[in-house]
């Protein structure tokens, strides 16, 4: 069928090489033979009037005019799938509908595990796909190449809708027979230990505290970086060093890795794991029912200062109480106190 002049064929044409970059790989997602898939190039590049691609080197990169299609090609084919492809009722007991989702290791083990257990008693056939932070999220939710997003809202866009699904703390960890770490820990003595620290994605982006500190010109003593925040308790059990996790999942690991909880000396308020997913899936009968699970699996949740065992951990405030309330009162003074502390603490680490 043609719409003025174009094929609208092609479009899916287009979009497989706008995506894949590479001919062969293009023609193998749409299940096109490799003739047919030269023939449709090059009768869009007679319709387009443009190269589309240039080789750079060994890489074939995109024409100016190639960029400025891509968004708009994504956007139409996720329109027609959404409004028209996709509009039979979702049945969730006989439905086979695979679900892509950025997660982390952390919401994997505290929540969602919860939430695939549930997704099998109430619709056996629908699957999940959870996959490791990209360093552009964005970009995958526009093009729908991933069903949900689950970070800490602070690190989500505006461009797409979202929801609040859980509140947390960070925690300081370390070995129980770790005789370096205090039981109540100064500023000052925190950056000076030994920290394992997580970061993410290809870039390696910081851990929420990290980030923190960095905004503020500050660095600890970093001796061990790993991919997830599960990957600490092993690297501190049996050592000096000490990491920075989240406070559920501290407790998860509590019979593998026994671990000394102390406060965090830093003025953090609890932060919110969200969920997004793309704005055109907003309407989406089984995104909708997919969202609505999670909800009520997030409401099920203890929040932190339920989950503790105040015996356990004397030394960390409820969310919620005069004491917490009482640090973040004092946030902004503890961070222009950082900035006056930089140099002892520098001078500390020489």
């Amino acid at each position: 069928m043609r719409f003025k002049g174009l094929d609208l064929n092609l479009l899916v044409v287009l979009d497989a090489l706008l995506t894949e970059r590479n001919l062969t790989a293009a023609a193998r997602s749409i299940n096109l033979s490799q003739p047919a898939m030269s023939a449709a190039v090059a009768r869009l590049r007679d319709f387009f009037r443009d190269e589309l691609f240039a080789m750079s080197g060994r890489e074939r990169t995109l024409t100016p005019r190639a960029e400025a299609l891509a968004p708009a090609v994504r956007d139409a084919l996720l329109r027609i799938q959404c409004s028209i492809v996709s509009g039979d009722p979702f049945n969730p007991a006989q439905s086979d509908r695979r679900f892509k989702i950025i997660v982390s290791d952390f919401v994997t083990l505290v929540f969602f595990e919860k939430v695939v257990e549930r997704v099998a008693r109430e619709a056996p056939a629908v699957s999940f796909e959870l996959l490791p932070l990209d360093d552009n999220p964005d970009e995958l939710l526009r093009r729908g190449d991933v069903d949900f997003l689950i970070l800490p809202e602070m690190f989500m866009s505006s461009a797409h809708p979202k929801v609040a699904l859980f509140d947390e703390t960070l925690v300081c960890v370390g070995c129980p027979t770790n005789k370096q770490l205090p039981r109540q820990l100064t500023f000052e003595r925190y950056m000076s230990m030994r920290h394992v620290v997580a970061r993410f994605g290809r870039t390696m982006k910081p851990s929420i505290e990290e980030w923190f500190l960095l905004e503020h010109g500050l660095k600890r003593r970093v001796e061990v970086v790993v991919q997830a925040f599960s990957m600490i308790p092993p690297m501190v059990s049996g050592t000096a060093r000490i990491g920075t996790m989240p406070f559920r999942l501290v407790k998860h690991f509590e019979k593998s890795f026994p671990l000394q909880i102390i406060e965090l000396p830093l003025p953090l308020p609890a932060f919110t794991e969200a969920v997004q997913w793309p704005a055109l899936h907003n309407s989406d009968p089984a995104s909708i029912w997919m969202r609505e699970i999670m909800l009520q699996e997030a409401s099920c949740m203890a929040t932190p200062s339920e989950s503790r065992d105040v015996s356990a951990t004397p030394n960390l405030p409820a969310l919620g109480s005069k004491n917490h309330q009482s640090r973040l009162r004092h946030s902004v003074k503890f961070a222009a106190s950082l900035r006056c502390a930089k140099l002892d603490v520098v001078d500390e680490l020489k």
